[in-house]
């Protein structure tokens, strides 16, 4: 599985790079706070919500801690899909959030 650091996805943002996070965490998990510009599909929505993502675009799963979004990015593979997951999730991020 693809690993990026929280701080590899803050400088590559930083850098106005083209980022396609999807934060897989509950609702209530999300409105603490989250990724400026991500988009959120909670874990158990995500095999539903396959037909509205491309892949051809590369994602950036991220959840609280990097195991849901480790999950994730298995079942996003496992349907041909381009994924990675930040590792340490949340907890280990420092940047803005909304």
């Amino acid at each position: 599985m693809k690993e990026i650091t929280a701080q590899e996805v803050q400088q590559l943002l930083a850098d106005k790079q083209p980022m396609h996070l999807i934060d897989v965490r509950e609702t209530d998990e999300v409105e603490s706070g989250k990724i400026p510009g991500v988009t959120h599909i909670p874990l158990g929505l995500l095999e539903f919500k396959l037909q509205d993502l491309d892949k051809k675009t590369p994602y950036t799963l991220v959840c609280r801690s990097g195991g849901r979004s480790g999950r994730a990015v298995q079942i996003l593979e496992d349907h041909g899909y381009q994924a990675t997951n930040m590792a340490g999730g949340m907890l280990a991020w420092d940047g803005p959030i909304e």
